[in-house]
């Protein structure tokens, strides 16, 4: 009997063991998958909001935004053409950084486009330089006697580098947030001198955001949850900031190397 009640101890040892082993296996995965969201926020979806299926535009439709060899449909923000500083590389538009104006490129400034959107599915790709930032803002408003730069008006998707920009890693900064409001809810991003694909969708008071075919951000806009967002931000004091249901796209100029090419978007 003795010997019995050793194996039994024995075998209820290993299976309290086992328990154990599993239920820690268990924890590091949960751990594990969970620090895939950053910072385990979940700002990047508004689960308060009743999410609609974006809209599956056709084929046809598309506006091409850049031609591939010139920058007509484009100038520099408050300018009537674009600055020299950007150009065409290969089929992209480029910004060749130099003198600095401030924190931007002399001769450059933001890249805007001559055509306004309210909804729209805008479709592009972009490309950054080691250690630089970026950005692509929607809705800006060329009134420069009110507003001094575009994202006074115009909320920006974050373009960076996502391993070395100084900006990279603070929360709400990453590539493909909405930069000071809204963190994605994965970093997807590719590294420095990768392209990546972007999809930017406003529809019906609502803002998706893809980047590298990964649906990081979905949610509602023009409502108090996101007056509320606007009010903890940077952009607290900016009258109009986020407010304005239609707009230019504008690709910023920070003084930095970056690519943008294919650019189009569908009038919803």
């Amino acid at each position: 009997m003795q010997g019995s009640g050793t194996v039994n101890s024995f075998y209820i040892y290993k299976i309290n063991f086992d328990l154990k082993i599993t239920l820690a296996f268990c924890i590091c995965f949960f751990t594990i998958a969970s620090c895939r969201l950053k910072g385990h926020h979940n700002n990047g979806i508004d689960s308060s909001f009743v999410v609609k299926a974006p809209p599956v535009m056709p084929d046809s439709g598309w506006i091409t935004l850049f031609d591939g060899s010139s920058l007509n449909g484009w100038h520099t923000y408050g300018k009537k053409e674009a600055g020299k500083a950007w150009n065409i590389d290969s089929g992209s538009i480029h910004l060749q950084p130099g003198a600095k104006n401030g924190y931007q490129t002399s001769g450059g400034g933001d890249l805007t486009s001559n055509d306004e959107f309210g909804n729209f599915d805008l479709k592009l790709e972009w490309k950054i330089a080691k250690k630089a930032n970026s950005g692509i803002m929607i809705f800006v408003q060329e009134d420069t006697v009110k507003y001094k730069e575009t994202w006074y008006t115009g909320p920006e998707m974050q373009v960076c580098d996502p391993d070395s920009n100084e900006d990279a890693h603070s929360f709400k900064h990453e590539a493909g947030d909405i930069y000071d409001l809204i963190a994605s809810k994965r970093m997807s991003a590719n590294p420095a001198l990768q392209w990546n694909q972007v999809e930017i969708i406003s529809y019906q008071g609502r803002l998706d955001l893809y980047l590298n075919d990964v649906h990081i951000i979905s949610t509602g806009i023009w409502d108090d949850a996101w007056r509320k967002l606007i009010a903890d931000s940077k952009f607290k004091d900016m009258p109009g900031f986020g407010s304005f249901h239609s707009g230019h796209f504008a690709l910023q100029d920070h003084g930095e190397e970056v690519w943008y090419r294919n650019i189009r978007v569908h009038k919803i």
